[in-house]
């Protein structure tokens, strides 16, 4: 992986998700939206345990080999026809995020700040 390929990663936060068709039809329909880019579920849902403040729902990861596959991914025709289902079905936020070098460490990511180097 070059430092231009990292890793990244969508994260949905979901709350107060009506669990009904259109929600099964588009968990049924995602894994197809993902195949194309890459993408693979990290984390999807389960119990959460809250160790410093408060959580309520679920949170969804989706590894994706690059930033650029991931947001190919949530702008593809594919992901976009299925998304209003998710939508109106439930509150959520939701973010791509890259991942870190192998062997990364926060002193590491402290220098680059220091250094002006990171944003």
């Amino acid at each position: 992986m070059s430092d231009h390929q990292l890793p990244a990663y969508a994260i949905a936060h979901l709350r107060d998700v009506t669990f009904g068709a259109d929600i099964v039809r588009y968990m049924c329909e995602i894994d197809a939206t993902l195949t194309p880019f890459g993408g693979e579920f990290v984390v999807h849902g389960g119990p959460v345990d809250a160790v410093e403040g408060q959580w309520d729902g679920d949170i969804v990861i989706i590894g994706f080999p690059s930033r650029e596959s991931a947001r190919a991914w949530y702008d593809s025709p594919e992901y976009r026809a299925i998304l209003p289902l998710r939508l109106q079905n439930s509150l959520s936020a939701t973010v791509i995020v890259d991942g870190v070098k192998v062997g990364h460490t926060a002193a590491g990511r402290v220098e680059e700040l220091l250094r002006g180097e990171a944003v």
